[in-house]
């Protein structure tokens, strides 16, 4: 009697995403059959049509970052950066000056990256860090253009 660990077996039937990629790529760029693809793999011809349709669901993109050590302190922050609308730049608060302001004033456990996150992300939603950007040109005669409100995202 053989004795088949079943994790193991789970295993060498779930494909990976480079199997998905050649599955995808030899049938769409290169015109293989599914008949020789299920040949080449050693999966079967069902497998392969799945792929094909597209029925991946191993990978799901996460909708929005969890913030569960800073939840606490979200309110705050976004008070404090909802503040610095009216001030000078140079008086704003970076997310350096809320790192540390979060530390001392509320003791906070978290990492610096984690704010560092946080704090781009929350002002490019309350718009307190939106840039002007001037793009000089010399346009021809008969030349048109729209003007509008585009935003210069940071890299």
């Amino acid at each position: 009697m053989l004795n088949i660990n079943p994790m193991l077996e789970a295993e060498r039937r779930m494909l990976t995403v480079d199997q998905y990629s050649y599955i995808r790529t030899a049938h769409r760029v290169y015109g293989k059959a599914i008949k020789q693809i299920a040949r080449e793999t050693g999966h079967s011809k069902n497998t392969v049509k799945k792929v094909l349709r597209g029925e991946y669901s191993g990978y799901k993109p996460r909708i929005g970052q969890a913030y569960p050590v800073l939840a606490p302190y979200i309110r705050t922050i976004d008070r404090w950066l909802k503040d610095d609308k009216d001030r000078p730049k140079k008086q704003r608060h970076t997310a350096v000056r809320v790192f540390n302001r979060l530390k001392q004033e509320h003791a906070f456990q978290g990492s610096e990256t984690t704010v560092r996150r946080y704090v781009r992300e929350a002002k490019l939603r309350l718009g307190v860090s939106g840039r002007e950007v001037f793009i000089p040109s010399d346009p021809q005669t008969g030349v048109e253009a729209e003007w509008t409100g585009e935003t210069a995202l940071p890299f």
